[in-house]
């Protein structure tokens, strides 16, 4: 029993649980006296660069880009950038490289679209080439089968031709025969049509 009453004590603390981190600011007191016992006139967050004038083993005597100059506990001083610059200044450079990157995206979008419409234009100009050789070499087997025709028939005439010369030679025959009765009937009659 005791132990079910604990688990119920004890299981709002466990859900109640949160994440938390140490910080990595820090604040560091510029001061007027030299052993930074007065209370300090400014603070410093971390990453603040300073130029060194004078350093002993606990403080140093720093001048801000400012001008501002004041002493500070000199086991707080780096040679080296703190984690935080570094990740601020590799964050611009990442925001930098990201415009870069989508101006250049934006300044070879209409290159790009250029590029892709001459390529359907080539896609269609050699569908419409395939198409005109396919054509092409449809007409080629037809004109060889024309000139075969040709060479088998070069001396024969087509049956409408022959038919037609026969029947115009046959009417101008029948007509001419005509003339040549009426002529002859005119020259025994003595130009008198006798029928």
């Amino acid at each position: 029993m005791r132990l079910v009453f604990a688990v119920f004590v004890l299981l709002p603390l466990l859900v109640s649980a949160e994440t938390a981190y140490v910080t990595d600011t820090l604040q560091l007191g510029l001061h007027q006296a030299e052993d930074t016992s007065d209370p300090p006139f400014r603070s410093l967050d971390s990453g603040q660069a300073m130029e060194v004038i004078s350093r002993t083993r606990y403080y140093a005597n720093v001048q801000l880009p400012d001008g501002t100059q004041g002493y500070v506990k000199a086991g707080f001083l780096v040679s080296s950038k703190p984690a935080k610059l570094i990740v601020a200044e590799t964050q611009a450079e990442a925001d930098r490289l990201a415009r870069e990157l989508e101006e250049a995206r934006q300044a070879f979008a209409a290159p790009a679209a250029t590029i892709d419409a001459l390529k359907q234009q080539a896609a269609d100009l050699e569908a419409r080439l395939n198409q005109s050789e396919v054509a092409a070499s449809e007409l080629g087997e037809e004109n060889a089968s024309l000139r075969n025709r040709q060479s088998k028939y070069k001396n024969s005439m087509p049956l409408q031709w022959v038919v037609g010369a026969l029947g115009a030679s046959l009417v101008g025959g029948f007509l001419l025969g005509l003339w040549w009765v009426d002529r002859r009937s005119r020259q025994r009659h003595g130009g008198i049509r006798i029928y």
